[in-house]
């Protein structure tokens, strides 16, 4: 008689094929994109020469938050973490929250950086005579649409073939893309440096406390995200207790090093006679590239080439990463039943199908005629830094009430650092400016109308619980700070009512009394172990996806 086993649908897992060099790339490729080629000339014009200032302040404001992902992504090694750890800690809905805002922006980076290649592109003039990519406003042309569909094709083709083959791939590229910025730091150090500049155009703060604070959201936070990218893929990590932890630090460190660099040879590499008049304008207007105008005017037109190659290879690179962990995003909210479940579907080559489909068709969305890149960076970035608020308080939630775990990484000091982070991240926030602040508030709140649609048609036995007591902290957080946007000094429609260093501490303030009630609210020591149990249990055998 023949038994029913054969008949049962096979089932796929994520597959473990990525080592530690493989996650530092992941990472280091996502922090080293189109912002090394832009991150430096609107961080000097935002704050001259104290834009220095502004790497090193956001570097530190990211390492702080990348040191509690590290240890949440060692503890907890599971696919799209970013989504995962506040689902632990707070329950389903303030899961959905997190994964949706982390969505929001993991979604939309690769056509941005798409749009950054072809860009670059269409100021080489072959390319502008022959193929005309951009418009004069900075959106797709027809024939831009199409290469860069062609390139979304690509991303998605590699993606689907599998972890591995993205890891390895992006491995060279990131080889490439960290040898180029380099090269010119030393290029420009060597052959054009003007210690001046440092002191032109007003002195080294030109613009003071408010300039440092302003360059923050104008590129310099956009261009070093991304280190969370290892974390999203520690469901496919070979040994992820032990590499993720590691990744995250060591792509931080390097990225940061890199843009302090390039931003000091940027500053040096400037002709004096462009900041007479201040900052507005170091680089002539149309100008290809700011570095490639350094380079042709220091007399290195060769790297100048080398640079035009770069711009389209450095965005394209990270383009191909963000849809990739995208769909990791949206796998786990499809995990969680907060999402339609066919987003967790795995196929035979262990990846999400479905989710990185879903990933180029939003992809190709959001080619339709937006505003510039700068202007866009300023909605990511604030998309990001909600991401990164929930990971220090789902940190000492979860060390609270799953505190037996096993952490191969700890945090340092965590009862000053975990609120610090969150502080930290909340100051990105309203430096990201109130228009950013209610777009992103209005976003996340369509995306209740969706996760409300994936929880009604889930069935009864199967559908996660709403977990209303650990997400009463979120609304009041983030229409609280988009309030201290509106009265804020970064483009708040009633800016100058709080002086300025009190809105930064009046959101020091308001975020400390909701990391301490938000952790009150965390669900109970067994509701945690029972959703981490499920989690354990896939990193052994593998989850019934095909569902």
């Amino acid at each position: 008689m023949a038994t029913t086993e054969s008949s049962a649908p096979t089932t796929y897992h994520l597959k473990r094929d990525i080592g530690l060099l493989g996650l530092t790339m992941v990472s280091l490729g996502s922090i080293i994109g189109s912002g090394w080629l832009l991150g430096a000339l609107y961080g000097a014009q935002a704050a001259g020469p104290a834009s220095l200032i502004s790497w090193v302040l956001g570097g530190a404001m990211l390492a702080v938050l990348a040191l509690v992902h590290a240890e949440l992504g060692a503890a907890y090694p599971v696919a799209g973490g970013t989504a995962r750890f506040p689902n632990f800690a707070f329950g389903t809905l303030t899961g959905f929250t997190a994964g949706w805002a982390a969505y929001l922006q993991a979604v939309t980076i690769a056509p941005i950086e798409v749009e950054a290649s072809l860009t670059y592109l269409n100021n080489i003039n072959w390319v502008k005579d022959n193929l005309d990519l951009v418009n004069a406003n900075a959106t797709l042309t027809a024939s831009g649409l199409f290469f860069a569909t062609l390139l979304m094709l690509v991303f998605t083709i590699i993606n689907i073939v599998g972890v591995k083959f993205l890891s390895d791939s992006n491995t060279i590229t990131v080889i490439w893309k960290f040898a180029v910025p380099a090269l010119t730091v030393v290029v420009l150090l060597t052959l054009q440096f003007h210690g001046s500049n440092f002191t032109a155009g007003g002195g080294f703060a030109p613009f003071g406390a408010h300039g440092v604070f302003a360059a923050l959201p104008a590129g310099l936070i956009f261009a070093m995200q991304g280190f969370e990218q290892a974390i999203q893929m520690g469901g496919e990590a070979r040994n992820p207790q032990k590499d993720i932890a590691r990744a995250v630090i060591i792509a931080m460190l390097i990225g940061t090093a890199l843009y302090i660099a390039l931003e000091v040879a940027f500053i040096g590499g400037l002709d004096p006679a462009n900041l007479k008049h201040g900052w507005a304008n170091p680089i002539p207007a149309g100008d290809f590239g700011p570095y490639a105008t350094l380079a042709t005017a220091a007399g290195a037109a060769w790297l100048a080439s080398v640079l035009y190659v770069d711009a389209f290879i450095s965005p394209a690179g990270t383009g191909l990463l963000y849809l990739g962990t995208s769909s990791r995003l949206s796998y786990a909210l499809g995990r969680e039943r907060t999402a339609p479940k066919r987003l967790a579907k795995v196929n035979k080559r262990g990846v999400p199908l479905y989710s990185i489909i879903l990933a180029f068709i939003i992809g190709e969305f959001a080619f339709l005629p937006f505003p510039s890149w700068q202007s866009l960076v300023g909605l990511v970035t604030e998309a990001t830094a909600v991401m990164y608020a929930f990971a220090p308080v789902s940190l000492t939630a979860l060390r609270e009430r799953d505190a037996e775990r096993e952490r191969p990484y700890r945090l340092p000091m965590p009862g000053l650092l975990s609120p610090v982070a969150f502080v930290a991240a909340n100051w990105i926030i309203y430096f990201s400016t109130f228009e950013a602040n209610w777009k992103l508030l209005a976003a996340i709140g369509f995306g209740f109308i969706l996760f409300a649609g994936a929880w009604t048609t889930t069935s009864a036995e199967k559908r996660p619980d709403i977990d209303w007591y650990g997400w009463v902290w979120v609304p009041p957080w983030l229409i609280g700070m988009t309030v201290i946007g509106y009265y804020g000094r970064y483009g708040g429609k009633a800016s100058s009512i709080m002086p300025n260093w009190i809105d930064l501490i009046v959101v020091t303030a308001f975020s400390l009394v909701i990391f301490y009630f938000a952790v009150t609210r965390a669900v109970e020591s067994d509701k945690v172990r029972e959703l981490v149990d499920a989690e354990e249990e896939e990193l052994r055998s593998g989850p019934d996806l095909n569902v």
